[in-house]
């Protein structure tokens, strides 16, 4: 199968030929998929080099021109090495734009700390107005590419991986899915983390939310998922920094007693370069850790089995 950056440029390429306000601005990285873009678009596919500060401000410049821009590197490189300039270029000066990574948080453990990025979307929390999309399966992300293109002058991330679920399920670029329903709590499964918690999950009596879409947060898909009981215990299971997502659930839950969990991406450097299994495994999310953690969290309100 292929995989959710190979989706990419053949995406971005027919969008280059459909609509002439779209434009793509790369940092070197990836720029041999669209060598026939560039021909047949020079002055919409652009290639700054192994300029990250000047790949966002080229972005929000086209974009003040009147231009959707597409801009697109390592999410280390496209969120928090130039994040100054999507504070101002993009947020100060009031434009949209779309920011589409790769290598996730740690996708390419060869190419150590530097190529990895745990922390994106928690960074990209601390600005107003960014619409997240996490797609967990290569179809997803080719929709949400969609989305995310035809999305007026909203400015959006979209944060590709190579980690991936096993089939893709329909997603709108807004709301979450319910995929299984239970009693005993909510987790919320962000992305391609969705297989393992439902491997994590089989047999207990718990609701599963699939969230592709994290910002703006489903709040109305989080409340139904909890019911009407006089409390509510939640886990969120995220592909990136721990935690990130629990303020968004205290937010959504703040009329109801709650717990939250958040699990991801640890903060500790993990200094051996290993493969992504092995950081899944490290990080506590392949799904015999996520069982562990999940019902040692839930408690004796997890029953499971069937009567």
């Amino acid at each position: 199968m292929d995989t959710m950056r190979d989706r990419f440029a053949p995406v971005l390429t027919r969008l280059l030929d459909e609509d002439p306000r779209v434009a793509v601005v790369l940092a070197e990285i990836g720029k041999d998929g669209f060598t026939e873009a560039m021909r047949a678009h020079p002055d919409r596919v652009i290639n700054v080099g192994i300029r990250e500060q000047l790949l966002v401000g080229a972005g929000a410049g086209l974009a003040l021109a009147g231009l959707r821009p597409v801009v697109h590197t390592f999410a280390s490189f496209l969120v928090e090495r130039p994040f100054e300039q999507l504070k101002l270029d993009f947020g100060h000066q009031g434009v949209g734009g779309v920011l589409v990574s790769a290598a996730a948080s740690f996708d390419w453990p060869a190419g150590g700390f530097t190529h990895m990025s745990p922390g994106d979307v928690a960074l990209l929390d601390t600005l107003d107005g960014w619409t997240v999309h996490v797609p967990g399966h290569p179809d997803e992300a080719e929709e949400l590419l969609r989305h995310a293109v035809a999305a007026g002058d909203d400015k959006v991330y979209v944060r590709l991986s190579v980690q991936s679920n096993e089939r893709a399920l329909p997603v709108d670029g807004a709301r979450f899915l319910t995929v299984r329903e239970g009693r005993s709590g909510v987790v919320v499964a962000v992305g391609p983390m969705l297989d393992q918690v439902l491997a994590a999950t089989e047999g207990l009596d718990v609701g599963v939310l699939y969230a592709t879409t994290v910002r703006p947060f489903d709040e109305e898909a989080l409340r139904r998922a909890v019911g009407g009981g006089p409390s509510a215990d939640v886990v969120v299971v995220e592909p990136y920094l721990a935690g990130t997502s629990t303020g968004a659930v205290n937010d959504a839950l703040a009329h109801l007693p709650h717990r939250v969990l958040g699990l991801g991406v640890g903060r500790r450097e993990l200094r051996r370069y290993g493969t992504v299994d092995e950081h899944v495994a490290a990080h506590g999310l392949d799904a015999g850790s996520l069982r562990e953690r999940i019902t040692g969290f839930l408690g004796e309100r997890t029953p499971v089995g069937v009567a």
